[in-house]
């Protein structure tokens, strides 16, 4: 054994053990209890950064840790490949997509192996390849079979200059990111797949998600958005149209005093087309062209519409209202209209304010500091109904169901419920991503391929110029194809799918990565599914997860997966900060993992990022911290050095393990309170930082037993034998080779995990506090069994206390057995 820790020496042998013994390929295996954990896996940009290490830290740890306690692990990684930065690249640098993915990914699986995860590599996916996106456009046929697929008009971003659409990312400002080009908006026909189908199971089910944390399931709950209200009917003045209006608020409609519809509803052009208001309705509607969804619903710009010449008819009421199109009404969210309740809807009152029109309160706040008919701004809408008809005196909100009746009597409406979920809009007009299997035919229209000449593959003969539609518009030999139902020309679709599309179901790809017959098979995902455990950003709290759970909830309905959720358990981890600051280039707080195995190891960088905050919380990086990290890795080879050098030979108490000595027992209840207080911290909580922080007093208790005359050798063989197994989750590399020259030829990641003794936690002799006044004085070891009377007698007679107490008078003794002697002294 050497006598310095050489972690370059020790992590590279073992990678290269691990790697040719082929340590952690895992095998479907029934007879054995599966234990599935996975994190979210990455783009392949080229580089690691510490947000990654910590991810699949967490990931790891927990893996090692249940194949130690038995379980079948399955411990995947792959690459979610497809996406925009490979094909600009391949504009800027003039490489084709997939030479810049290839060379990624093979980078970034070199770094991911110098961290010594315990992947199983044979089971690896990348979405961009054709045995991977094959299965997608098999999938995506199966939801069109299902009716669950289909292609509308919709309004995008698009840039006149590039001639291309962009994402709302790629809007910055109003104008392309690109080439500062103000954006208008085009309508092109897209693909979309209908998971407001499944709004109600995506939300009813998040209460089974026990495992999830609740701010997770909370977002979903509002992304989703269900409520309950009515749908009225406001005729339009001199018209047979009316404005359908959904709202949650009907207690409120006898306060509306004008109509906003959203400058893109049908209706617009309609209504204006030859009047007096049309030139001005037209600009306006070409201003909000040039504006992003986020810019146009924001609560702190300036409301901005325009009068469009017309009326409503206020059902309850009878009073005409006038209509405006405003950019903060959107055509996607609800009917595209909205009643205005200015006397109690901030933005309605800023609009009323600006425009000079009515504000009519109906609900008494019944706040003598409310002037309700000179409103300063939006007053709350819960209290008694005013200015209401026959629902005056009403509690506002108890009324709700009043009123809806009402309109269902009267025929101005109906109940309703509402979901501000939208389909999933997955056309991209992108090269880089799985092309969307559908051809059109003038005889048949829209049409599948056929699965047998699946995958549509991505054409080769395409040109990268940023500009006009996607790249593979330019390819001779995509388009042009034969129609799957009658064999007559047709064209294929050109549009790739969103690259959320791939990652909704890669998790199910890990359990049958090598099936070339279907995308899976069925009793292999039922053996692994769900994942036990899932680790990743709270960023994908919404979309990634929400998608996720549409595929796997359609793929039961299918009947090819039994499980209807895909994740049991879901942990977030915080983001890694620097200078109170996430990493970023820009910033100039980036700390490369390279650098950081370079001067340390990975292990100290696996161990600092675990050891430094709960996973959950932002991790604040310390250079500091990273050395203690690697100070204590040191302390622990020193350990075992030590002990494999010298400690073997010194007198020895031989024989069974009992802890004799009070210095034996005291080691033994630290070896037992440690690999409890591992075990339940890793097992249950995925404390990883309290957990490490009890290997650490562990080890200080080592160094002081170690330097006794005698030592109990089956003890200390023992514990410095435990202390390596609960270490080695979190610092693999330097376990194993430890482990290794203490004479053990198992690899330790195959070793059980050590149990503990319940009857070594209970101490025979307990520290007593001993306190004057409150302030600590004095530590006594006593009896655990010690009376009051015995304990307050011995703090008394201690030198220390008698010092503190000097010449004042004890008027009081708090004994509390087992923990703590208080004097209180005047």
């Amino acid at each position: 054994m050497n006598e310095k820790y050489n972690f370059g020496e020790i992590e590279s042998k073992w990678q290269q053990i691990w790697s040719d013994e082929q340590a952690f390929k895992t095998s479907d295996d029934n007879s054995k209890e599966k234990y599935y954990t996975l994190e979210m896996f990455p783009y392949p940009s080229g580089k690691l950064h510490m947000g990654h290490v910590r991810n699949y830290s967490i990931g790891d740890a927990i893996a090692r840790f249940k194949r130690m306690k038995g379980f079948n692990v399955l411990h995947p990684m792959g690459w979610d490949s497809f996406g925009l930065p490979a094909e600009n690249a391949a504009i800027k640098n003039g490489i084709h997509p997939a030479i810049w993915t290839d060379s990624n990914i093979a980078e970034m699986r070199k770094q991911l192996s110098a961290l010594g995860f315990s992947y199983d590599w044979d089971r690896e996916v990348a979405t961009c390849k054709e045995d991977y996106y094959r299965w997608m456009q098999w999938l995506f046929i199966q939801f069109h079979k299902k009716g669950l697929a289909y292609k509308k008009e919709n309004p995008v971003n698009w840039c006149p200059s590039c001639k291309t659409v962009l994402a709302n990312e790629q809007v910055v400002e109003g104008a392309c990111e690109r080439c500062h080009t103000p954006v208008t908006k085009k309508h092109l026909s897209q693909w979309y797949l209908k998971i407001t189908d499944y709004a109600d199971a995506l939300l009813e089910d998040l209460d089974k998600l026990d495992g999830w944390p609740n701010k997770v399931k909370l977002m979903q709950k509002n992304w989703i958005g269900k409520s309950t209200g009515a749908e009225i009917r406001f005729q339009i003045d001199g018209t047979d149209n009316a404005l359908n209006v959904y709202t949650t608020r009907c207690d409120t409609v006898y306060g509306v005093t004008f109509m906003v519809m959203a400058p893109e509803h049908p209706y617009v052009k309609e209504l204006t087309v030859g009047t007096e208001y049309e030139e001005a309705t037209n600009e306006y509607i070409a201003e909000c062209a040039h504006k992003s969804e986020i810019e146009r619903v924001s609560l702190t710009k300036e409301k901005t519409g325009v009068f469009i010449g017309r009326y409503c008819i206020n059902p309850f009421t009878g009073k005409k209202i006038p209509i405006y199109i405003s950019d903060y009404v959107l055509m996607d969210y609800g009917t595209g209209a909205v009643m205005a309740v200015p006397a109690h809807d901030q933005r309605d009152f800023e609009f009323a304010k600006k425009f000079g029109l009515d504000i009519i309160p109906v609900v008494d706040v019944n706040d003598p500091e409310v002037d309700l008919y000179d409103l300063k701004e939006a007053a709350p809408a819960e209290g008694k109904l005013i200015n209401s008809g026959e629902f005056n005196g009403l509690d506002n909100l108890k009324s709700i169901p009043k009123v809806i009746d009402y309109i269902e009597e009267k025929g101005i409406g109906k109940k309703s419920i509402n979901f501000k979920l939208r389909d999933w809009l997955i056309s991209r007009q992108r090269y880089w991503g799985c092309p969307i299997p559908m051809v059109y035919c003038d005889e048949c229209g829209w049409v599948p391929e056929k699965e047998e000449n699946l995958p549509v593959k991505l054409p080769t003969d395409i040109e990268f110029t940023g500009k006009g539609e996607s790249p593979i518009a330019t390819s001779s030999t995509f388009i042009d194809t034969t129609c799957p139902c009658c064999g007559k020309p047709a064209r294929r679709e050109i549009d790739t799918m969103d690259t959320f599309v791939d990652s909704s179901w890669y998790f199910l790809r890990y359990c049958d990565p090598h099936n070339d017959k279907k995308p899976f098979d069925r009793d292999k995902v039922d053996y692994w599914m769900n994942v036990d455990q899932y680790i990743g950003g709270v960023e994908h709290a919404i979309l990634h997860l929400l998608y996720s759970r549409f595929f796997q909830k359609v793929l039961a309905d299918l009947d090819f997966v039994s499980a209807r959720e895909p994740f049991q358990n879901l942990l977030t981890q915080g983001m890694v900060i620097k200078d109170g600051a996430k990493m970023s280039k820009s910033l100039g707080n980036v700390v490369s993992p390279e650098e950081i195995q370079k001067k340390y190891g990975a292990d100290t960088a696996r161990l600092f990022i675990l050891f430094a905050a709960p996973p959950e919380k932002e991790l604040d990086w310390s250079d500091a911290g990273v050395e203690g990290s690697y100070r204590f890795l040191n302390r622990v080879y020193r350990l075992v050095y030590d002990y494999v050098t010298d400690i073997r030979d010194i007198d020895a108490v031989s024989g069974d393990i009992v802890a004799v000595t009070p210095e034996d027992k005291a080691l033994n209840y630290q070896l037992n309170k440690t690999i409890k207080k591992v075990s339940d911290d890793v097992g249950g909580r995925f404390s990883f930082n309290t957990a490490i922080s009890s290997i650490m007093e562990l080890v200080n208790e080592l160094y002081k037993y170690k330097q006794l005359k005698n030592v109990n050798m089956p003890l200390l063989d023992k514990a410095i034998k435990s202390t390596i197994l609960v270490l080695s989750p979190f610092t693999p590399h330097i376990c194993e080779e430890l482990w290794s020259d203490l004479g053990e030829k198992s690899r330790i990641y195959n070793v059980l995990w050590p149990e503990y003794d319940e009857s070594a936690l209970v101490l025979d002799e307990v520290e007593i506090i001993v306190q004057v006044n409150g302030k600590l004085k004095d530590k006594l070891t006593m009896s655990k069994d010690s009376s009051k009377e015995v304990l307050e007698e011995a703090a008394r007679n201690s030198d220390k206390v008698q010092e503190a107490i000097g010449d004042l008078n004890i008027v009081k003794a708090i004994v509390i057995p087992g923990k703590l002697v208080n004097f209180v002294a005047k």
